[in-house]
């Protein structure tokens, strides 16, 4: 199997090599706003489909029989008091945020797919975050940090945010960004000859 990570992130990149899987990863240059009246699960699920599959039809001479290519795209959201938050798209986007998840529990989603030349599997894993309450100090500490600019909801678990969140519940990988159990099953399935079952 070739497989090949139709994301940037590094932290995904990380993920996926600590669960000893050998890939490339290839960015897909997509729009990513959300489509009016789509759910957040529809919208991550719909964007790591649209990922794979951009980064598959730019790599499809690379499949082989002898060495088949799997094309892994994967999307992450949190979600809020019904509000859908992606990346912050500036440092105010960024507090707006920080200001909606302090003091609540929230969830975090993450569609993933995985493509080859005989189907498309996809899966979806939701993790249940709680937030301590976060001063505005602080809001103001982590913005200048530079660490929320670029992470779904506008925090990192693995980062400086540990701190505001006392429990979860789910699978802690998936807040990260991807959720490796599902997400090797989800590979598995991809490289069997079994047709595709759709998630429900």
């Amino acid at each position: 199997m070739m497989l090949i990570l139709a994301s940037a992130s590094p932290r995904r990149h990380e993920l996926l090599t600590q669960a000893g899987l050998t890939f490339t990863a290839k960015a897909a240059d997509l729009d990513e706003d959300l489509l009016p009246s789509e759910a957040a699960a529809a919208y991550v699920q719909r964007l790591a489909e649209e990922k794979a599959q951009a980064v598959w039809n730019a790599h499809r001479a690379s499949d082989t029989a002898e060495d088949p290519l799997v094309v892994l795209g994967a999307d992450t959201c949190v979600v809020v008091e019904g509000q859908i938050l992606g990346k912050p798209t500036d440092s105010a986007d960024a507090r707006r945020m920080l200001e909606l998840l302090s003091g609540r529990t929230h969830a975090v989603l993450t569609g993933i797919a995985a493509i080859t030349a005989k189907k498309t599997v996809r899966d979806l894993d939701i993790t249940q975050v709680t937030f301590n309450v976060i001063t505005d100090s602080e809001i103001g500490r982590y913005i200048s940090s530079g660490e929320p600019l670029d992470k779904a909801g506008a925090y990192a678990i693995q980062g400086y945010a540990a701190r505001w969140i006392p429990r979860i519940e789910g699978c802690y990988f998936n807040v990260v960004g991807l959720p490796i159990a599902r997400t090797i099953t989800l590979l598995a399935q991809a490289e069997s000859d079994t047709p595709a079952v759709e998630k429900v």
